[in-house]
């Protein structure tokens, strides 16, 4: 099993939007590939005040095989829109983890 982790600092002048975002929009449509059995949307609580609001999207794929075709077809588009939406009120870096 392989988890995809998304760690997100969000701007917390669209925070609100955002989670409601994530929830109704982009979750479900990473979902509606396929490519992973389930998800958690986490908010990180031990962040330093004042540097916005951290969350992990984490998504859990049976195979190595379902997340390099999520990267392979899905993912672009995914992460453009995104972008597009919160450009320059967020910052995002993703971790690859495997159940030991």
């Amino acid at each position: 099993m392989i988890l995809y982790n998304v760690t997100v600092n969000i701007d917390p002048a669209v925070h609100d939007d955002w989670v409601q975002w994530m929830k109704t929009k982009h979750i479900p449509d990473v979902l509606s590939t396929g490519m992973f059995t389930d998800n958690r949307f986490l908010r990180v609580l031990n962040t330093e005040e004042g540097e916005g609001f951290t969350y992990s999207v984490q998504y859990t794929a049976p195979t190595m095989e379902h997340y390099e075709r999520y990267r392979a077809e899905f993912a672009s588009a995914l992460q453009a829109e995104h972008t597009a939406r919160y450009r320059d009120r967020f910052v995002a870096f993703r971790t690859l983890l495997e159940w030991a």
